[in-house]
């Protein structure tokens, strides 16, 4: 049977609206597809919870959030003789190594180091760099603040510590994992000796574990700090 020209019109009308609606549909999954994928691959770093330093993405839903190694309390004197307490450090981030003012080997790049980061961090008041002195009965509130001083430490930003023998070593090696597993067969009478650097949350937690000696780590502990600080301003 032939078609009359209104049957004709009517049916390619019919075609240009199915074809006008599927490609709607088509551009609405295109529009709203790439932001699905920002919110699904938002970056999240990892923690630390044992002496190897085993990376582990732990969602807050999981049983093994509670379970989190937090760093221990401590109370420690810094270069201006100021008590630094983890309640100084609450809801800050902070980065921590080891050192004592007579090295001469690793220390002075670890300090240079810091120093970078200092200035990175200068007007980010949320951000606090820690060096825990592992020679305490040398390093004294004087020699830190002389030390200090030297090498254009900020206070502020950067707290330079001293304080019990034991309760550092301690800290260090059981806390920190400064030494990685090796630091827990040792006792307080062993030298800590150490170019370990930590990245510490809001939480007391390790996120980020680094070489306080080479710049590439420098690089990486500003990225990763970065990310830290979308999880308290996401």
């Amino acid at each position: 049977m032939a078609l009359s020209v209104d049957m004709i019109v009517c049916r390619f009308s019919t075609s240009i609206k199915i074809f006008l609606i599927v490609l709607f549909i088509a551009f609405s999954a295109c529009k709203t597809k790439p932001q699905l994928v920002i919110e699904t691959e938002m970056e999240v770093l990892p923690f630390y919870n044992t002496p190897q330093f085993d990376a582990e993405w732990i969602a807050i839903s999981d049983t093994a959030y509670k379970n989190i190694h937090n760093i221990d309390r401590f109370k420690l004197t810094n270069q201006l003789g100021h008590i630094i307490t983890n309640d100084s450090l609450k809801d800050k981030i902070y980065i921590a190594n080891f050192f004592f003012t007579t090295c001469l080997g690793i220390c002075p790049k670890m300090t240079d180091n810091f120093k970078i980061l200092q200035d990175t961090f200068l007007n980010n008041i949320q951000i606090k760099l820690l060096s825990f002195s592992v020679m305490p009965w040398v390093d004294t509130v004087a020699q830190l603040k002389k030390y200090a001083i030297e090498h254009h430490v900020n206070v502020d930003k950067w707290s330079l510590l001293t304080g019990s023998k034991t309760d550092i070593y301690n800290l260090a090696r059981k806390s920190f994992f400064a030494e990685k597993g090796l630091g827990l067969q040792k006792d307080t009478s062993q030298f800590l000796h150490t170019e370990s650097m930590l990245l510490i949350d809001m939480k007391g937690r390790i996120r980020g574990v680094y070489n306080a000696t080479q710049k590439v780590d420098i690089s990486r502990v500003y990225d990763d700090v970065q990310v830290l600080l979308k999880e308290i301003h996401p």
